[in-house]
């Protein structure tokens, strides 16, 4: 059976293969007999399901897992929907590509991972290699598929380690312009500076972020990354100024009260480090609305931006 995206789906197409289960509710139709609905996506697109004549001792697909599903596209009140005939959860040794499912980063995550601990391991920085890891260690392995945001740059599977080794690479060239700066100071700051967000958003294993935890309601990644810091930094004996420098860059890296740092950049360090996150969140909010935007037209407004995007046409015949 030939496989379809979802935005290919039409009436009366049948359809066999991996999707990611977006939500999935047990129901009851007039007879009272269960019945399961459920929203399927892949990255192009999401479709309603129906799996009729459930029973209901059986296991209920979980939001954020991956089931392959054989059915019949139908129609009802003006809107596809697959009618499932099988499904079961994916298997390990299944063929499941998650960048057809969701967006992903576009480097695996164990070499970003790589990448982060090579640069680490490179400090010379004996307290800031310490707490560096140490906060990685932290962070745990849901790191290798944690998202960087819920709508914003980076909003993918992998997301945050996109941005912090996009960032790292960024920060490395800066520092052959400006070798003045601490290096080991700086790359530190880049690694840990958004690793609270795993405390301040609730995303699945898919990198969909549903909601905001109540660290993130309440207090934010910025606070919640201070006070991780701190708890490394007891346990390590690690004190004094490295770690009050890592705090303030920590505090500072939004640049400003109007996007929820309290205090502005202080020393060079914690300056560098705002303006490469905000370079990488805006090239990347950027590239992400051209993808989506026909070559020679322009995007609907980007809320992050306030603007709208131009997608120019790259042709020496573009005029």
């Amino acid at each position: 059976m030939e496989s379809y995206t979802v935005c290919q789906l039409q009436k009366d197409m049948r359809f066999e293969g991996f999707l990611l289960v977006r939500s999935a509710e047990k129901r009851k139709d007039v007879k009272g007999n269960d019945y399961v609905d459920m929203n399927l996506t892949d990255r192009t697109g999401e479709i309603n399901c129906k799996i009729w004549n459930w029973e209901s001792s059986a296991e209920m697909p979980e939001n954020g897992s991956v089931v392959k599903i054989r059915g019949t596209v139908q129609e009802y009140n003006g809107r596809l929907q697959l009618r499932v005939e099988r499904w079961r959860k994916a298997a390990a040794e299944d063929p499941v590509d998650m960048n057809r499912l969701v967006p992903c980063a576009p480097r695996k995550a164990e070499d970003m991972t790589a990448e982060i601990r090579e640069t680490v391991e490179s400090f010379r920085s004996e307290k800031l290699r310490k707490l560096t890891m140490g906060m990685l260690e932290n962070a745990g392995g849901d790191l290798s598929w944690f998202p960087a945001a819920q709508r914003m740059h980076h909003a993918e599977r992998s997301g945050l380690l996109h941005h912090t080794t996009d960032m790292l690479r960024m920060a490395k060239a800066m520092l052959e312009v400006y070798p003045w700066l601490n290096r080991d100071l700086l790359l530190a700051g880049v690694i840990i500076h958004d690793l609270g967000k795993m405390d301040e958003l609730k995303s699945d294993r898919a990198g969909n972020v549903s909601d905001y935890t109540r660290d993130g309601q309440l207090l934010g990644h910025l606070v919640r990354g201070i006070t991780n810091l701190n708890r490394v930094a007891d346990r390590l004996g690690i004190h004094g100024e490295t770690v009050t420098l890592l705090e303030h860059m920590l505090l500072s890296h939004h640049g400003e009260s109007e996007y929820g740092s309290p205090k502005a950049p202080m020393f060079p360090e914690a300056e560098a480090l705002h303006w490469l996150d905000m370079m990488d969140a805006r090239m990347n909010t950027m590239k992400s609305a051209e993808d989506k935007t026909p070559e020679g037209a322009f995007s609907e407004k980007i809320f992050s931006l306030d603007r709208r995007i131009y997608h120019p046409v790259y042709t020496d015949d573009a005029e």
